[in-house]
């Protein structure tokens, strides 16, 4: 009830700044109109409610110039409720100069006093990943705590850089409470860390038995360094006044919060909380479901209001709900006439129940699909129909560590026989190769890396339009052996947490999707420019060309087929789909959320207009090139399913991978028969 303008139950646009400013960098630009030129005081509504214990700093400039030095440092400091923030000293409030008519100010975030505490925080968190790993080559991944390795004898070197990483960070915590005037939480990793170190030099024959913890903490400094660097702070209004001036309070008082709660309380009977923003009340408005996120739910409500419906007069209610509300819902006739962000099995899988509509039908379809590549689109066609557009696409590629292949004397693999030849340098390392399988008992993980060799095996999932598996073939057998083998023979993990182990040097090669680049870029910092992004290993084909295909998942949209007005619904599909709709929602997300949300949109053109590095996006061009995609078909849920069977009874139980995956192909073709019989599609024999 503190902020302006007020509202008991609905979302109000009505702050700025908060989790949306908070990087070095980022700034916010007011325009102030003065009606006479003069010295003012600057009063800012705000509060600073998330970092505890530490400033959030900002440069504040005026008509393009920082007005006097301490300007060009703010501190506003940690508060659970709105204040009246004065910008001064101790000495009393700063005057500011502005000219009559209109003046810019500007609001920048920076780090202050606290740039060069992170800048060697940095520096240590990969000094320390660099003894990890010096230590790890000698103790393995698995060292035997009885046993003494010498280490004080082998690896002087690290012992020393252990008690000077120890001195380091003990001056870091003294700084940062010098800074802070407070000893709290935030010096708590740096203590615990230098302590550890200190033990670690002092008693070397411990080590071995405290590597889990030792990496464990190099990984929470990072993490704090990571959550130091935020600079949050949010706004909600900024006055310019006389210097004696009297300034409205900032926080509400008790009766209003108390009137507030008991306002809120009641309208909760009446409010419909699955809808975002304003609702359209008329009966030509379309219903579009999304089932991501508040904050993409908010971002993409702005951008239907402010564009789609000026340029169509078509009305657009947004409502966020769960993923599995749709199916009942379709069921029960109370579902969407759109849904946005849903898996790419779900269009097929209505398509079979009549539930979806056929794009096909729609004579400007071809312009649309002239931003897609036929990879995307595969997995929502059914029987010469298309059931959906895709939205987002992920797919394989190569991480690498340059230090550490540098290091090791090897160079990234261009193809599978190069991967095999520098497996054993790597591992005589104590260090790890990898390719994910199924976490958590997702099935995903298997289909997409057994895809990637089954494609490079010339081999596909599936005969004709879907009528059988095609598993049994000798190019999907040998594909399937070739992927058991990595975990079996070569002994790839199969369960691992890729950023930690890629960050610290314990995997410096693996296969992922592309995803883990945007989480590197921001969990990672002090790998800036030690680690790359290419293509995946491949086959040499008899052109001399190298054969890198793999597979994609994501995203789609779909209309249904209970919408009212399939006009106005598909209209919306081709704005929402369309590169510059896919560029303005990719930056809006990428700027609120940071660049670990960059989107990953399937739409090609939208895709080289997102702020991707000119290299990076070459290395995700060229894999796009290969990449196909995965049929789906009536029953084909089996087919990851007992994939991923098939390769657990190999990995678990040493079983014959031919014999193994045979079996479950009957398996497989049981279901699709039954699935077949139950719509009325032809079968294996000829039958329905």
């Amino acid at each position: 009830p503190a902020t302006v303008p007020y509202h008991r139950s609905k979302i109000r646009m009505n702050t700025i700044g908060g989790t949306n400013w908070q990087l070095p960098g980022q700034w916010i630009e007011w325009k102030v109109n003065a009606e006479k030129e003069g010295l003012y005081q600057i009063t800012i509504k705000g509060r600073q409610n998330i970092t505890r214990g530490l400033y959030s700093n900002r440069k504040l400039t005026i008509n393009g110039e920082v007005p006097f030095k301490e300007a060009e440092n703010i501190e506003f400091n940690f508060s659970s409720t709105w204040q009246n923030f004065e910008l001064g000293n101790e000495d009393g409030p700063f005057l500011f100069y502005l000219k009559e008519g209109e003046n810019t100010i500007r609001m920048e975030v920076v780090l202050g006093d606290l740039a060069e505490i992170l800048r060697t925080a940095e520096e240590s968190v990969y000094v320390l990943n660099s003894a990890f790993r010096k230590v790890l080559m000698i103790v393995g991944s698995a060292p035997d705590r009885y046993r003494d390795y010498q280490l004080h004898k082998k690896l002087p070197d690290v012992m020393a850089t252990l008690s000077q990483q120890s001195v380091v960070l003990k001056d870091l915590s003294e700084r940062l409470e010098e800074y802070t005037g407070q000893r709290g939480s935030h010096n708590a990793i740096l203590n615990r860390l230098s302590y550890q170190l200190e033990d670690m030099a002092r008693r070397p024959r411990t080590i071995q038995n405290r590597m889990t913890q030792f990496r464990d903490n190099v990984g929470a400094l990072g993490t704090w360094i990571n959550n130091t660097r935020y600079q949050p702070f949010e706004i909600d209004y900024i006055i310019f006044s006389a210097p004696d001036a009297e300034i409205p309070k900032a926080d509400a008082s008790f009766f209003r919060r108390m009137f507030h709660e008991i306002s809120a309380f009641i309208a909760s009977f009446t409010e419909d909380y699955s809808s975002v923003g304003n609702v359209y009340d008329t009966d030509e408005a379309i219903t579009v479901w999304i089932t991501t996120g508040r904050d993409q739910a908010q971002v993409l409500k702005r951008m239907i209001d402010d564009s789609f419906v000026p340029e169509t007069g078509i009305a657009v209610n947004l409502e966020l709900v769960q993923a599995n509300v749709l199916l009942p819902a379709t069921v029960a006739g109370s579902g969407p006439d759109v849904a946005l962000s849903v898996l790419n099995s779900e269009p097929v899988n209505y398509a079979t129940r009549n539930a979806a509509v056929d794009l096909t039908q729609f004579p400007d379809l071809g312009d649309v699909l002239r931003e897609f590549t036929d990879a995307t689109l595969l997995p929502y066609r059914f029987r010469g129909g298309l059931y959906g557009l895709p939205e987002q696409q992920q797919f394989l590629m190569m991480f690498y560590r340059r230090d550490i292949m540098e290091e090791l004397g090897v160079a990234p693999p261009n193809t599978w026989e190069d991967l095999y030849y520098i497996i054993p340098t790597i591992q005589k390392a104590n260090m790890e190769v990898s390719v994910p399988v199924a976490v958590n008992n997702d099935p995903w993980g298997a289909m997409e890396s057994f895809s990637t060799f089954l494609y490079q095996e010339g081999g596909q999932l599936y005969n004709g339009d879907g009528i059988s598996s095609a598993l049994d073939t000798e190019e999907a057998i040998e594909a399937f052996k070739k992927w058991s083998e990595l975990y079996v023979n070569y002994k790839f993990p199969v369960i691992f947490d890729a950023q930690n182990r890629f960050r610290t040097g314990q995997m410096p090669l693996l296969l992922h999707e592309y995803w883990l680049y945007n989480s590197l870029q921001v969990f990672a910092p002090e790998l800036r420019g030690l680690w790359e992004m290419a293509p995946l290993p491949g086959v040499v084909r008899e052109d001399g060309t190298i054969d890198r295909s793999t597979t994609s998942g994501g995203y789609a949209v779909m209309m249904l087929e209970q919408t009212k007005n399939k006009e106005a619904s598909w209209k919306f599909i081709k704005w929402w789909v369309s590169a510059d709709t896919q560029v303005r929602f990719g930056r809006e997300m990428e700027s609120l959320l940071g660049a670990s949300a960059r989107h990953p949109t399937a739409n090609i053109e939208a895709a080289k207009r997102l702020p991707w590095p000119v290299k990076d996006y070459n290395a995700l061009a060229e894999q796009r090139k290969w990449v196909k995609g995965n049929p789906e078909v009536p029953g084909g849920y089996f087919t990851s399913r007992h994939l991923n069977n098939a390769f657990r009874k190999v990995y678990n139980e040493g079983a014959d991978p031919r014999e193994t995956l045979l079996d479950y192909v009957r398996t497989i073709n049981e279901e699709i028969d039954n699935k077949r019989k139950e719509f009325g599609l032809p079968l294996r024999d000829g039958g329905k």
